[in-house]
């Protein structure tokens, strides 16, 4: 099985490119909703470390949000406790796709959390700064400072250009990034 890991800015559609390969994606952001919706454990773990902001089950966003943009600190703390468990969904997604060709991997802190193995591929995802900010102001939700919070525990985006194997520009098109996929397809299989 290859691993394909899909990397880039905030907003710059790195979950639309790793849905476009038309293989099996980890969607880490998806399963981090899921856990704070359904996983009681996490609940308590972040209720213990962070009293003042979760305070009822399930976690709301806004509750995480909020505890974020207090104190910088607990970003790191949040991130801490649930970081165990998205390794956990990733590896069972991983067994359970092991006869698969392709598995995408779209985890927004791919290298910083040293997830990546020697033998993945990774795709860095280029778009142009305009285009990006055009699309994180349209998400529900949008904050400039928590944006700018996460950016900062992020390594360089140049440093992951340069690690990457392979780079789509996307202009939010769906063609353009089809024959960039296609073509990346085309030069691993």
């Amino acid at each position: 099985m290859k691993r394909i890991a899909v990397l880039g800015d905030i907003g710059s559609g790195k979950t639309f490119v790793a849905k476009s390969f038309g293989y099996p994606v980890f969607n880490a952001d998806y399963e981090v909703g899921k856990l704070y919706k359904k996983n009681k454990k996490i609940f308590f773990k972040l209720n213990k470390k962070l009293p003042n902001f979760f305070k009822s089950y399930p976690v709301d966003k806004n509750q995480v949000q909020k505890a974020i943009l207090d104190n910088n600190q607990n970003l790191k703390k949040i991130i801490k406790i649930v970081h165990f468990e998205i390794r956990k969904k990733m590896q069972i997604f991983l067994q359970k796709n092991k006869n698969k060709k392709i598995v995408i991997l779209d985890i927004p802190l791919f290298l910083e959390n040293k997830i990546n193995s020697k033998n993945d591929i990774l795709v860095f995802v280029q778009s142009k700064k305009k285009d990006i900010s055009l699309r994180l102001k349209g998400r529900k939700n949008f904050n400039p400072k928590l944006i700018k919070l996460f950016k900062k525990i992020q390594l360089p985006l140049d440093y992951k250009k340069k690690r990457s194997h392979f780079v789509i520009k996307n202009n939010f098109r769906k063609n353009s990034v089809k024959i960039s996929i296609e073509n990346i397809l085309n030069e691993i299989l």
